[in-house]
């Protein structure tokens, strides 16, 4: 990664910034006004059986993805970074999903892949559900956030950035799935309501092919982001006592 520049976000106080090594350049950021989000890591999108895989998609690559997340999780939970978990779907009539007036009853792939194999019509995204729910592997504490949403983007129609503004947080580092859809969309509708929106790569999997996964991390680094990994944010956060290597 580049590091030779830095960028210091504005904050009402510096003085306790880590720097993180990210691309195009390192970010400064203070853990108290930051937060990790972790973008959808429910069955639908992580596991086989799930949304995703049923509609097409390889999600043969979310376990290191898993892995990865937990690790970055407990690194900023000991940080004292807040957590904030985002869950995508809607109710079991689909109602919050729009009919066909709505632009996402055209091009959501699991309405799609419901109305073309009507056996599965009521089970994906549906709030309750198996598809709906966490992954076993990551689960919420009770300081962390959790949030329902019913589009891309974790800024819709949720109550995120007043939840942030409240918190003084004006710092995210997104994890999760899938890196050119939900990800991609909050972090760039953070940019807009001038958010500072970091993505760890590896911690993340993206819905297609692989090209989309880079596609994906270019327009952020390049237009509305920084893009890093989770052993970087794992040493900025705690450079001394941390380490992802194994030991001699």
């Amino acid at each position: 990664m580049n590091s030779s520049e830095t960028v210091v976000c504005t904050t009402a106080s510096n003085l306790d910034n880590v720097t993180l090594k990210a691309r195009p350049e390192s970010i400064a950021f203070p853990p108290g006004q930051t937060a990790l989000i972790v973008v959808d890591m429910q069955n639908a999108y992580a596991t086989e059986g799930g949304y995703l895989d049923l509609a097409g998609f390889d999600v043969s690559g979310t376990r290191p993805v898993i892995e990865n997340i937990n690790i970055a999780v407990k690194a900023a939970r000991e940080a004292g970074i807040q957590i904030i978990w985002f869950q995508n779907g809607w109710d079991d009539r689909y109602v919050e999903a729009g009919g066909p007036g709505s632009p996402n009853w055209h091009k959501s792939n699991a309405l799609k892949t419901m109305r073309s194999r009507p056996e599965l019509e009521g089970k994906l995204l549906a709030k309750g559900g198996w598809d709906y729910a966490l992954v076993d592997q990551l689960q919420p504490q009770p300081d962390d956030i959790v949030l329902p949403k019913s589009r891309y983007s974790g800024f819709f129609n949720t109550p995120l950035d007043s939840m942030l503004r409240s918190r003084g947080i004006r710092h995210l580092v997104f994890t999760g799935i899938a890196t050119n859809v939900c990800v991609e969309a909050t972090l760039r509708d953070g940019f807009f309501l001038e958010y500072f929106g970091i993505v760890l790569a590896d911690a993340t999997h993206q819905a297609g092919p692989a090209f989309a996964q880079q596609a994906a991390l270019f327009n952020i680094e390049t237009f509305f982001g920084w893009v890093s990994d989770v052993s970087a944010f794992c040493s900025a956060l705690q450079p001394e006592t941390l380490s992802l290597e194994p030991s001699a």
